[in-house]
């Protein structure tokens, strides 16, 4: 059954019933006089009768539905009248895809938590029944299914508020893709509302339109005497005041506000990156401002797979600004008074540098939970990158389930190996000592008569990583733990670094952080309790693979690297640019250039990594490995 006036769409077993009810030949306002005066509900009053009727067409401005609420009553779906303000929840749950039963279990528990707290509405984020980002799950008919009867389910367990979350619904079409990107309001038991998200993002880490169909419309809802325009994400991502150039010719936001909404409600799914909290509120106020009307953003919390969610949820009044927030890198309830637009502001990390942390400590820790790992194992070489790898896991996971592994090779300093024993005595955590002497000299002896008379080069320094990656490999075997890699985004993007060598690992944790942000998290690290050893940080930077080898050896300082690869990774600078807006030598940016588009086979071999940046690498950049660049 639709409902007229922007009341949507409501259940299929709400279309049945009203088939068999008009099959039995009961006029629907007939029907509706024996239908008792009044209900209690929360704050307000059923819709379930004439009257109320009629006072709700008064009250929301929409005399077109009159007969259509009337039909509604019939299939047994009702509306809460509210002639006042109520107030109104925000659920920033961390959900995990696929799972059902868990994700159920949180909407039902926050539901019920802001129900006792006196709210009668509460939003939870995209795709919130089945887990964001879903990604191909949603071609399995059986995934699909499982959306739908969860989101019953639930409807059943949180009477008494009003809920709206995100779920995977089939898309109404002979053609195209078969599933759409939804929201569902549910009440009464039932699911009374649906909308479907109309932009579908297929940038940076996103791919929606491989997956769904764009909805052709949207429409209102009443609620608490408001006209709610409710978009997913990217349907609030497209004001023309704010960007220079849109994505999409349609703005959602626009066309509901133009048909009368006066309230916007957006759930969403939005990864974090440095500076995009900053970013997503300033976008959020230019709606707000411009169209003058409060927006509200629910955000998705925790880890799934390389994309960590801040949460950080938003509520802003007509001005932009900011009147109820949520916490940073932790599941929230927010409530807010939709009347007087005063609501509860929860503290958020500040700083580059704390909420980078958080992020990474976050999606470790949500990284092997979902995967089903308890332990982890980081081979630890005395160096900055390793010491931060592991403070990161052991924040995530706690101490007592990480070890480190320290693996002294022919050219390891003792400094080296005593800054790794000391790390990890700081930490708490396991320390393993394990050579690779012998399993190096066994190597040299095997290939000698292959090698004879060949000079030693970058081979022999490969074979030492790679006996490293053998050993972690074995521990990770025995002891059911998954291995950490230490590689940072500026040896990454030039390819120094060692395929099934260094490079072994089922997590990169730090693959997104450029080496001299390392640094920076690092001095983060030890302001808030000196853990890693001064010597680590001071030390130049190795990988003591040959006598006195320094990275200074075979790259560009990493201010300059670190410089390059941001413009030319995250912005596609050519290197005529790059070097002249930062006044570097032109053949150092042309050689970085070289290197970054060489390594490409490489990366594509690497573990995960957290993104953590605009641009990281892994899925959210496309290149082919095969080909020439010439521009």
């Amino acid at each position: 059954m639709r409902l007229s006036g922007g009341l949507g769409e409501a259940a299929d077993s709400q279309k049945a019933d009203r088939r068999r009810s008009d099959k039995q030949g009961k006029g629907t306002e007939s029907a509706l006089k024996d239908l008792p005066e009044h209900r209690d509900f929360g704050a307000g009053r059923r819709i379930d009768n004439v009257a109320a009727c009629r006072e709700f067409c008064l009250v929301a401005e929409y005399s077109a539905t009159l007969v259509t609420l009337w039909a509604s009553l019939r299939a047994g779906l009702t509306f809460p009248l509210y002639t006042s303000g109520v107030k109104i929840a925000l659920g920033q749950i961390n959900p995990t895809v696929g799972d059902f039963s868990g994700n159920a279990a949180k909407i039902v528990d926050f539901a019920r938590r802001a129900r006792a707290g006196g709210a009668g509405l509460i939003l939870f984020p995209e795709l919130s029944v089945c887990g964001y980002p879903p990604r191909d799950l949603v071609e399995r008919p059986s995934f699909v299914a499982r959306n739908r009867e969860t989101a019953e389910k639930i409807a059943a367990e949180t009477r008494g508020i009003a809920v709206i979350c995100g779920m995977v619904t089939p898309a109404d079409s002979d053609t195209g893709k078969a599933v759409m990107n939804s929201a569902a309001l549910l009440m009464d038991g039932k699911i009374a509302f649906l909308q479907s998200k109309m932009l579908l993002p297929t940038y940076d880490v996103f791919d929606e339109m491989r997956n769904f169909a764009p909805a052709k419309s949207q429409q209102l809802f009443p609620f608490c005497g408001k006209r709610m325009a409710l978009t997913i994400c990217e349907d609030a991502w497209n004001d023309k005041q704010f960007w220079r150039k849109r994505l999409y010719t349609v703005d959602p936001v626009e066309s509901l506000i133009a048909s009368g909404g006066n309230f916007v409600l957006n759930i969403s799914a939005s990864p974090f990156w440095i500076g995009k909290r900053d970013f997503r509120r300033d976008l959020l106020a230019s709606i707000a401002t411009q169209h003058k009307v409060p927006v509200v953003m629910v955000n998705q919390v925790g880890g799934n797979d390389s994309l960590v969610f801040d949460g950080s949820s938003l509520v802003l009044n007509r001005e932009g600004k900011v009147i109820a927030q949520g916490r940073s890198f932790e599941e929230d309830v927010i409530c807010f008074d939709s009347e007087t637009l005063t609501g509860e502001m929860h503290e958020q990390i500040a700083g580059d540098e704390a909420s980078a942390y958080s992020a990474l400590v976050l999606g470790t820790r949500d990284y092997m939970r979902k995967c089903g790992f308890h332990k982890a194992i980081i081979g630890l070489s005395g160096g900055i990158d390793s010491a931060l790898t592991a403070v990161i896991a052991a924040d995530a996971v706690g101490p007592e389930n990480v070890i480190g592994v320290g693996m002294p090779g022919p050219y390891s300093s003792q400094g080296s190996i005593d800054d790794a024993r000391s790390l990890a005595n700081s930490l708490g955590i396991r320390f393993e000592l394990l050579s690779i002497n012998p399993a190096y000299e066994a190597y040299r002896g095997t290939l000698g008569k292959v090698f004879a008379g060949q000079k030693e080069d970058v081979t022999e320094e490969n074979i030492q990583s790679r006996a490293r990656g053998s050993l972690l490999m074995a521990l990770s075997n025995k002891f059911g733990a998954i291995v950490l890699s230490t590689g940072n985004k500026s040896e990454l993007g030039v390819g120094y670094c060692t395929l099934y060598g260094d490079m072994v690992g089922g997590l990169a944790v730090i693959s997104d952080v450029p080496k001299t942000l390392v640094y920076r998290l690092s001095e983060y690290v030890n302001s808030r309790r000196p853990i890693i050893p001064q010597a680590t940080l001071e030390k130049p930077p190795s990988a003591e693979l040959r006598p006195n080898q320094k990275d200074s050896d075979s790259l560009p300082p990493y201010e300059i690297l670190d410089a390059v690869l941001e413009d030319y990774v995250e912005d596609s600078h050519p290197a005529e640019r790059i070097a002249a807006d930062h006044g570097f030598d032109i053949e150092v940016v042309r050689r970085v250039i070289r290197m970054v588009d060489r390594a490409e086979y490489k990366r594509q071999q690497a573990a995960p990594g957290l993104k953590i940046s605009p641009k990281a690498f892994g899925y959210g950049r496309r290149l082919p490995i095969a080909a020439k660049c010439e521009v």
